[in-house]
């Protein structure tokens, strides 16, 4: 089964029924055991990355406090960045 036919069984529930009168009831059974541990994994995987959203935003303010209680800005951590040169290069220079 294609991923197409997996989305347009998702959004209408018609052709969700259609497809399944083609099956038994002991596999409509273990497609929703199936489908339930996938949701299950899905929402637990979002947990984890809010999580880490989380640690993420928790580590970064506690390195701005530790900067301003140094009485440092961002400014004096981060070098001047280098001008680019525009265009090529000369062709004889080595």
């Amino acid at each position: 089964m294609s991923s197409e036919t997996l989305e347009r069984i998702a959004r209408n529930k018609n052709v969700a029924r259609a497809a399944a009168r083609q099956l038994s009831m002991e596999q409509l059974h273990k497609l929703a055991e199936v489908i339930g541990e996938v949701i299950e994994q899905k929402q637990e995987e979002e947990r984890d990355r809010q999580q880490e959203e989380r640690m993420k935003e928790q580590k970064l303010a506690e390195i701005r406090e530790a900067i301003n209680d140094a009485g440092l800005s961002v400014d004096d951590l981060v070098p001047e960045q280098p001008k680019r040169r525009r265009g090529r290069p000369p062709k004889d220079a080595k």
